[in-house]
């Protein structure tokens, strides 16, 4: 077959027939006729060079938006980007050796970048030389925008894949937030990585995790980005320079908070790949949030009395324990206050169930009222309930339980019907003093007998159980 540079100064097939009919020329033009015409189908770029790399050959008309006369004669290095066909990178025009499936990105005549498939292979002299090269290329740009997508999910996959496993290692929900955060942090080479708490208005205190570095110098950009109501994962910076990348999620229990990763100042701007991959993480996110919150309800069911909110027994003498701890630190002391409910038996033997757990909620949120936000109240079962006053006396503790028994029955008696039933409290007051030595089960024993002493007198009043040996 004749040189593609040949080929190029056929003379016009018209011209041949008309000077007259050879067979051999006809079936030499029709073969050429029919290489022309496959490569065109075949190609979107078919080529030769010759020994100084000079385009000699080019098809079709125009190629990647180049009319041919533009390129004949030209390096064929003109279709390359500048910078590129060196030493070291595979040059298609410059092959030292027949090569397949090779791509390379090829500059349009409009300045756009395609990517091509290349076939190519050195043209050889009589003597072994290379006198030229010759090739075709076939436009993969959207098979290759494809395949990177597949490769970015396929990435994306396997750093989410490793996220949850790292998360399976843990089993509490704060732990789990951690092995999330730094999985992703070290994912996209961020310097820190934060989940922050969108319902809080002080961006200062909306931090619920955190792992890296201080989120504080991003954390007013984190925020405004966050709260600019779009779903999308959002990209940003920083009044450092700090590049952040941001996204939101609300969970199923109407919490509002957002994954926010930052990389140093002048740190590299944040990808496609990036925000698809935050977008991802952050569902997990969601799920180990969700999972907190079921925790936490857990762990609050566990220490509260489910009927009127207050500390069960177990959690009461947990803390309470704690308490004398620190009391003895310092050298305070603490009351212990038993108080039972009187009349309750005969008030669920006649008015029901429903009102004596009415009785006790509004028993509960009595004693609530009556001490300080810091001391504790218990119910430990039935009607009967507790307070641990901290760092008061029996003083302190008497006056409280005065003003439960001129309150509580007025109170009370705005749940009961009609029936000439009076609901009051007995109660029984012990204190301890600081460094006393004297144990839980001690206390408990004696304002256990105090309140029954109380009861056995009439019921409807306080006493104050005194220690047999005062410190």
């Amino acid at each position: 077959m004749p040189a593609m540079d040949q080929i190029t100064n056929l003379t016009p097939l018209g011209a041949i027939t008309a000077a007259g009919s050879d067979p051999l020329r006809d079936a030499l033009l029709d073969s050429r006729q029919r290489w022309r015409d496959l490569v065109a189908m075949g190609a979107d770029l078919a080529f030769e060079t010759d020994a100084a790399g000079r385009l000699t050959f080019i098809s079709p008309d125009p190629a990647l938006g180049w009319p041919s006369a533009a390129l004949i004669g030209q390096p064929a290095e003109t279709l390359l980007p500048p910078g590129t066909g060196g030493a070291g990178s595979f040059n298609p025009f410059r092959p030292n050796e027949t090569t397949r499936h090779r791509r390379v990105w090829c500059r349009q005549a409009d300045g756009q970048l395609a990517c091509l498939t290349f076939a190519s292979a050195p043209l050889f002299g009589p003597d072994g030389q290379v006198v030229g090269a010759r090739g075709i290329g076939v436009d993969t740009t959207d098979q290759n925008a494809r395949d990177n997508a597949v490769t970015a999910a396929l990435r994306r996959g396997e750093v989410i894949e490793h996220i949850l496993w790292q998360m399976r290692q843990e089993v509490l929900a704060p732990r789990m937030m951690q092995a999330v955060m730094g999985a992703v942090m070290r994912a996209v080479g961020a310097e820190g990585a934060a989940v922050l708490d969108l319902l809080q208005t002080d961006p200062t205190a909306s931090v619920l995790h955190q792992v890296g570095a201080a989120p504080d110098p991003v954390l007013p950009a984190a925020t405004a980005l966050l709260l600019a109501e779009s779903n999308a994962p959002s990209a940003g910076h920083a009044p450092g320079g700090q590049p952040v990348l941001t996204c939101q999620t609300f969970t199923r229990f109407g919490e509002r908070a957002g994954l926010a990763l930052w990389r140093g100042p002048g740190g590299r701007e944040w990808d496609r790949e990036d925000l698809q991959l935050a977008s991802s993480v952050t569902g997990i996110v969601r799920i180990v949030l969700e999972h907190e919150s079921i925790q936490r309800e857990m762990g609050r069911q566990a220490r509260t009395d489910p009927l009127t909110g207050l500390l069960n027994r177990r959690a009461f003498l947990d803390e309470m324990a704690r308490r004398i701890d620190r009391l003895d630190r310092e050298e305070m002391p603490g009351t212990l206050v038993f108080v039972d409910l009187d009349n309750f038996k005969p008030l669920n033997d006649r008015f029901g169930h429903d009102i004596g757990d009415e009785a006790l909620v509004r028993t509960g949120a009595l004693l609530r009222d009556t001490v300080r936000p810091a001391d504790l109240v218990a119910r430990l079962g039935g009607d009967e309930f507790a307070m641990w006053l901290d760092g008061s006396d029996e003083l302190t503790a008497a006056e409280r339980a005065d003003s439960l028994r001129m309150n509580a029955p007025r109170q009370l008696a705005a749940i009961l019907p009609d029936g000439g039933l009076t609901l009051t409290m007995s109660i029984g007051i012990a204190c301890r003093r600081a460094r006393s030595g004297e144990d839980i089960d001690e206390l408990f024993r004696r304002a256990d007998q105090a309140m029954y002493e109380v009861k056995r007198a009439g019921r409807g009043h306080w006493r104050v159980s005194q220690p047999e040996t005062l410190p």
